[in-house]
């Protein structure tokens, strides 16, 4: 009786205990760009990479080749002539986090927070706040989603030049430099 008593305990307190993975599958990472004044779409990346650990540290790792605007010349012009790729394959997100906070949500509740992070993108880092609704989803899973999107600035990460180069290899008026960014992520304790 008293080892089952322990067990159910440990299980309990798993998820407190245990990491944090983000669900790629599950999880979106998508950026809007405008260009010749008034013509916005909506782009993604497929392929990113996150942890929560313990201590609240959490790291997020996003693929940068796995860009998808929908246009395949426009994503190779996008990987070669902004983002570098070859050379700098990935954009890095970190965070402390109270993950007690978080953990200790029932399933369903929700918490509003604003979250500082640290973007590297372009070997330059960034320091921002994000407006987050965190919702636990069951005693496994919890979804992070942006409140309010980041609007980064082109030229806080060195991508002005590039940007340029994308406008007149596309015949552009204009591409614009601030760039809104939103998310949804899912993570899974394991």
């Amino acid at each position: 009786m008293r080892r089952s008593l322990f067990a159910l305990l440990l299980a309990a307190a798993l998820p407190v205990q245990a990491d944090w993975y983000l669900d790629n599958e599950s999880s979106r990472l998508s950026f809007i760009s405008t260009h010749s004044g008034n013509l916005s779409e909506v782009h993604r990346f497929l392929t990113l990479h996150g942890q929560i650990a313990a201590d609240g540290r959490a790291r997020l790792r996003i693929e940068l080749d796995s860009l998808s605007t929908g246009i395949p010349l426009r994503d190779e012009r996008l990987r070669a002539m902004l983002f570098d790729t070859e050379r700098l394959p990935e954009a890095r997100v970190a965070a402390q986090v109270n993950l007690a906070q978080l953990t200790d949500l029932a399933p369903g509740a929700q918490l509003e927070l604003r979250l500082p992070l640290t973007l590297t993108l372009n070997e330059r880092a960034r320091q921002l706040e994000a407006e987050l609704l965190v919702t636990r989803l069951d005693d496994r899973r919890f979804q992070v989603v942006s409140l309010a999107p980041l609007v980064l600035h082109a030229e806080d990460f060195g991508l002005a030049s590039g940007i340029e180069a994308l406008r007149k290899v596309a015949d552009l008026s204009a591409i614009s430099l601030s760039v809104p960014v939103g998310a949804v992520l899912i993570f899974t304790a394991r």
